[in-house]
């Protein structure tokens, strides 16, 4: 390791400092520790919002915060390429979507993801699945904050109320049918997931019969659901979120499932969904998840095609719809350094029921619950709390009607985005395809060939270097986010010092990151605008 990566780590780490919070650390980068005076802030969400009465005069660092250790021998930054390419690659997925015989083929042509923990345990979750009783393919990214409970829970279920609004009356009143009876019912998704990716077992049984209420209750309007798919995930995001307020507040039936239902509401998760149907191509994005559409031009250049909006302080669009849904006379406390209430980056989320719920009710949930805080729950009402709801799950859909220009589509946490542009990350998923297809017809050899061909392919190969390393693009992406210098290739050193970072420092340096890259089939998009 030079002394240029571990100065560079261990000057960050001095002009650290570490809050000591209820049982988990807050941390936040302080540029200058000659000031003497700072105003508390931390990762997603803040313990106390800058502004906070409790909070309203500053004070000395010295009383207010211990120091983070920056001894050197406290840090190891000795990680063979081997160790780093066996974290980067932990979280693999990769999925062909295989030919049907000659069924109607599939605009999806594979998918690859992958995830990087800087939380402990990971934050982040992804779902992917194919619908089994409607058209299409879906695809999840789901950024937690405040715990994992509320993205977990989202991952699990979303896709399933999405897939519901979908469905006819006719598939409905079938499945409702074989419930009553007690008959194995009709498999609603074909999940596509992670040997490591866990589910809440225990609540599996109240997931569903919430779900099957809300089917019910389709079942029970007039005429036909007749959904939109806009409508449709609209409708699902709104659903899931009413359910996860209305069972926290609903008897459990035992203390587990009591726990659980608490967590998923006090915490939160920003949601990206992508819906995919031949050329049909909905987004749904609640948060500051992102999808971007990487588009090769005519001449071979590439382009971004952005399909969501950041939700949060820096979007006049989302500030102006708060504005319009509050008293003129909050106007200056709906945002304060940047947060919802100077607490939230995000302005729409699943769960943050505190930031939804009167304060009466926030007290009544609460106080008759069990230890809160061995639940990482903290009571605490933001100032200026007024009128709620401040926070939303209802997603801004996007459709797009894919080309056969439109190549691939990257969804990802904003873990990301804060590292690499849009622009970036498609150039990055652009070489990547370019390498593999320079790849691919030189080792597919119809003639015999000779030991000096063979060898100049493989210092080709070796020239490219890291380009051709990650067969996923996804472990690509993440390799370049965390490990890039100024120039924009990937330093060996900075990526492990980037991943033996302590727990306590590493969540100063990045965040949590998950990656999905769907590709298309370019053919079939071909097949659809030429027999159409």
């Amino acid at each position: 390791m030079s002394r240029t990566v571990s100065s560079w780590i261990l000057s960050s780490a001095r002009n650290s400092i570490v809050l000591q919070g209820k049982r988990r650390l807050y941390s936040i980068y302080i540029p200058n520790r000659n000031k003497i005076k700072w105003k508390l802030a931390f990762s997603k969400t803040h313990l106390y919002p800058v502004g906070s009465s409790s909070l309203n005069s500053t004070f000395s660092l010295k009383k207010a915060f211990r120091h983070t250790s920056t001894e050197e021998e406290h840090f190891s930054f000795q990680l063979s390429p081997a160790q780093i390419n066996d974290i980067l690659r932990a979280g693999e997925l990769s999925h062909k979507i295989l030919d049907l015989n000659g069924k109607k083929a599939n605009s999806v042509l594979r998918f690859e993801s992958n995830q990087l923990a800087s939380n402990t345990p990971i934050e982040d979750r992804r779902s992917a699945a194919t619908c089994l009783q409607t058209k299409g393919m879906m695809f999840g990214v789901f950024d937690g904050h405040a715990g994992s409970a509320c993205a977990q829970a989202v991952s699990e279920r979303l896709l399933h109320y999405i897939a519901v609004s979908l469905m006819s009356r006719q598939t409905l009143e079938e499945i409702e049918l074989a419930v009553e009876c007690m008959k194995p019912v009709l498999p609603i998704l074909q999940w596509h997931k992670h040997p490591n990716d866990v589910e809440y077992q225990e609540i599996t049984s109240q997931y569903f019969e919430n779900l099957r209420v809300y089917w019910q209750h389709l079942l029970d309007l007039d005429a036909e659901p007749g959904f939109s798919l806009e409508e449709a995930m609209i409708c699902a995001f709104k659903r899931l979120d009413s359910d996860i307020s209305l069972e926290v507040q609903a008897p459990q039936e035992n203390e587990l499932m009591k726990n659980i239902a608490l967590q998923v509401a006090f915490s939160g998760a920003t949601a990206c969904v992508a819906h995919i149907d031949g050329v049909h191509l909905h987004v749904a994005n609640t948060g500051d998840c992102r999808a971007v559409l990487g588009v090769c031009e005519e001449d071979g250049t590439w382009s971004t095609l952005p399909l969501t909006r950041d939700h949060n302080a820096f979007d006049e669009f989302e500030i102006r719809r708060l504005k319009r849904e509050h008293p003129r006379s909050e106007e200056k406390t709906l945002f304060m350094n940047d947060r919802l209430l100077g607490i939230l980056m995000p302005s729409r989320a699943f769960g943050d029921v505190q930031l939804k719920w009167s304060k009466e009710l926030q007290h009544s949930v609460l106080e008759n619950s069990c230890d809160v805080e061995a639940l990482n729950i903290y009571q605490y009402v933001p100032p200026n709390y007024h009128t709620p709801p401040y926070l939303t799950a209802e997603p801004e859909v996007t459709y797009h009607k894919l080309r056969s220009k439109d190549k691939f589509l990257v969804i990802a946490s904003d873990g990301l985005w804060e590292m690499l542009s849009n622009e970036k990350v498609v150039k990055l998923v652009a070489g990547h395809l370019a390498e593999l297809n320079v790849q691919k017809p030189q080792l597919a050899f119809e003639k015999p060939v000779n030991l000096g061909y063979m060898h100049s392919l493989l210092l080709q190969r070796k020239n490219r270097g890291n380009a051709s390393l990650d067969q996923n693009i996804a472990t690509h992406l993440i390799r370049h986010a965390i490990g890039s210098n100024e120039y924009g290739e990937v330093d060996q050193e900075k990526l492990a010092a980037m991943l033996t970072l302590p727990e306590d420092l590493a969540r100063m340096y990045r965040d949590d990151i998950t990656v999905t890259v769907v590709y298309f089939n370019s053919e079939t998009i071909e097949n659809y605008y030429r027999n159409n």
